[in-house]
């Protein structure tokens, strides 16, 4: 078997080592809605990964992570499906901009959303877009025997991978085209399942808000439901501050205001591309203090470690947090 070998191997802890993958197809998935085959150029067999793992690409000048939507199973392509922006710019116009041959830079998978092994059934919940990483679940659920059912909701004549989706799921899925139809079917779903049912969320903000509220009317545990956002669009957070231990600056991080853009205002420089913390650029140690996580990048075990912090998106649990700055 041909050896499996990164195109820039990670040179600091925590950095995921990246790929140098070629466009191998392209295709429509939905009306602004590109679908991406990258294999790697030599045909070597690629990484396997958990459901619902995404991967990092270099988008010219930022990094943007996409949901990956096979099964994970090692050695196949990868392939992403990527809604173009309204504005026409940003990440999704340099991915729509790509053709098949061309070559870029793709981190290894990193997996925060993974369906849990012990889970009694599994429901899944996709908006739009979101039905990616919920491909992805389904294929998994699939070919492991898994109990499972997929809610998808999505404009009229706007559903991605709608085809695909009913050829892997069967009567497990059921789809909706109307928000009210979408929210009924979704409460009365969480009212009525087994105990030790998961559910997973992905789409619009306020589908993953509904059902993150519903579920815990109804009674659920946190730990049963897992959400996976398009991006950091997060509330302002609770004011604290940021203590630099090696220059014993203290930086204030007021509500609504990154920790980045507020280490920034101080004159402080710290590399970031993407700001949506995906990209890993921005990472800070930390020394003291109590992170709250909200990156796509940390894995669960680094997130436990809390020596380290996403200073673009994350905040802190505690009134300050100790930087090695």
């Amino acid at each position: 078997m041909t050896a499996v070998l990164p195109a820039r191997p990670a040179t600091t802890p925590g950095e995921v080592p990246e790929l140098l993958l070629e466009v191998a197809a392209v295709a429509h998935a939905a009306d602004g809605v590109r679908a991406l085959t990258l294999r790697h150029p030599d045909g070597a067999p690629l990484p396997g990964y958990a459901p619902g793992s995404h991967v990092v690409l270099t988008c010219g000048d930022r990094r943007n992570a996409y949901s990956l939507t096979g099964e994970g199973a090692p050695g196949e392509a990868y392939r992403i499906s990527v809604l173009l922006r309204p504005d026409g710019r940003g990440g999704s116009a340099f991915v729509h901009g790509l053709a098949v041959g061309d070559r870029l830079a793709v981190s290894w998978p990193r997996s925060a959303f993974a369906p849990v092994a012990t889970a009694r059934h599994h429901v899944l919940v996709a908006g739009g877009i979101g039905i990616t990483p919920m491909l992805s679940h389904a294929r998994a659920a699939v070919r492991w025997g898994r109990s499972f059912e997929l809610v998808y909701g999505h404009r009229p004549g706007a559903g991605a991978h709608r085809e695909e989706v009913a050829a892997v799921c069967g009567e497990r899925l059921t789809v909706h085209e109307s928000t009210p139809g979408m929210l009924d079917a979704v409460a009365a779903v969480l009212a009525d399942r087994p105990i030790g049912t998961h559910v997973y969320v992905c789409g619009p903000a306020p589908l993953i808000d509904f059902v993150e509220r519903t579920a815990e009317e109804l009674g659920w545990p946190a730990e049963r439901v897992h959400a996976e956002r398009f991006s950091a669009d997060l509330d302002p957070g609770e004011p604290f501050t940021a203590h630099l231990s090696r220059s014993g600056v203290r930086v204030p991080v007021p509500p609504g205001v990154s920790l980045l853009a507020a280490l920034e205002g101080a004159g402080v420089a710290v590399p970031s591309t993407c700001r949506q913390g995906v990209c890993g650029e921005c990472r800070v140690a930390v020394v003291s203090g109590r992170p709250l996580h909200r990156d796509l990048y940390l894995s669960e075990a680094e997130r436990s470690a809390g020596d380290a912090v996403m200073c673009c998106v994350s905040r802190s649990l505690d009134d300050h947090l100790g930087l090695d700055l």
